[in-house]
């Protein structure tokens, strides 16, 4: 094994943390991976990953040769692709993550197209509601809806959710439909929250460029997007959710808007990648092409 194909294994095996991990992901027997880092250590006479029977983590000079391999692995990708002539031959993995209700409703339906136009990467795409680690599990690029908390990445806008109030007809039909917030008295919310107990539950509205919050008791807490819908189609309460994601259900009368004049601000929606001197070049390409996607939202 020469040292390129030990640093590709190096990445993976610190973005994951995990020696059995990384070999699995890689495709590769759990011992030919021990073995390229053992060799790839004893080239650099120094040691990369420090190793206990739990958790593995990179060494001072672990972190320094990390960002030189991805720096350097990122600049031979663009080398290998500088004269090619038809992006059809990009090639290698597309890792990306991004919300359940964006995956499902915009772009697994389109990727399709993207893939045809592309047939030799391989793509990998993670859907969850879980915020996860962009540098240390090792994804190209993450779509984000909200506020963004991460300062060590980059930002690119990608345009606005429209955020609606809704519940099921058979919800409305026990509780009556709402028409001023102070009706809300009378309602439950189903609440969202991604860690349970930490916070209250709020109908969230705006009335001209000022948002509000009432709290209005919660009948249940759920913490991913599936259950956040199919709670509300159960007739557990009301929901404030991405218009995009309950459209069909709304044209098929399985959920009711409600107070349409008290909807919360617009959800901004972004697309997240490693502070890097380049991005590969299927990186940039699957960017631009999610930008194209979502432009209707801008």
């Amino acid at each position: 094994m020469n040292q390129l194909e030990a640093m590709k294994i190096f990445v993976r095996v610190a973005e994951l943390a995990s020696f059995t991990q990384a070999a699995d992901s890689l495709g590769l027997p759990k011992a030919s991976v021990s073995m390229a880092i053992k060799q790839l250590e004893n080239a650099l006479g120094t040691r990369l990953l420090q190793r206990t029977t739990r958790t593995v983590q990179m060494t001072q000079d672990g972190l320094v040769y990390y960002e030189c391999s991805k720096d350097m692995l990122i600049d031979m990708d663009e080398l290998q692709s500088m004269f090619r002539q038809n992006e059809v031959e990009i090639s290698g993995r597309l890792r990306v993550d991004m919300p359940v209700g964006v995956a499902r409703v915009k772009i697994i339906p389109r990727l399709p197209e993207f893939m045809r136009a592309h047939p030799k990467l391989d793509i990998e795409l993670s859907s969850t509601d879980r915020r996860v680690d962009l540098i240390r599990e090792g994804f190209d690029c993450v779509i984000r809806v909200g506020t963004l908390i991460d300062s060590n990445l980059i930002a690119r806008p990608l345009g606005q959710f429209k955020l609606i109030n809704c519940a099921s007809p058979e919800y409305l039909k026990r509780h009556g439909m709402p028409l001023r917030i102070d009706d809300l008295d009378a309602h439950q919310m189903i609440h969202y929250s991604p860690s349970f107990g930490a916070s209250t539950s709020t109908f969230d509205y705006t009335i001209g460029d000022q948002s509000y919050q009432k709290q209005v008791s919660a009948a249940i807490v759920v913490n991913n997007a599936d259950a956040y819908q199919s709670a509300c189609l159960a007739g557990l309460g009301i929901i404030q959710a991405p218009e995009i994601g309950v459209l069909d259900l709304l044209q098929q009368g399985r959920l009711i808007a409600v107070l349409p004049e008290y909807c919360a601000a617009p959800m901004p929606v972004s697309m997240l990648y490693p502070n890097r001197r380049h991005l590969p070049k299927r990186t940039q390409l699957f960017m631009n092409w999610v930008a194209d996607v979502m432009r209707e939202y801008e």
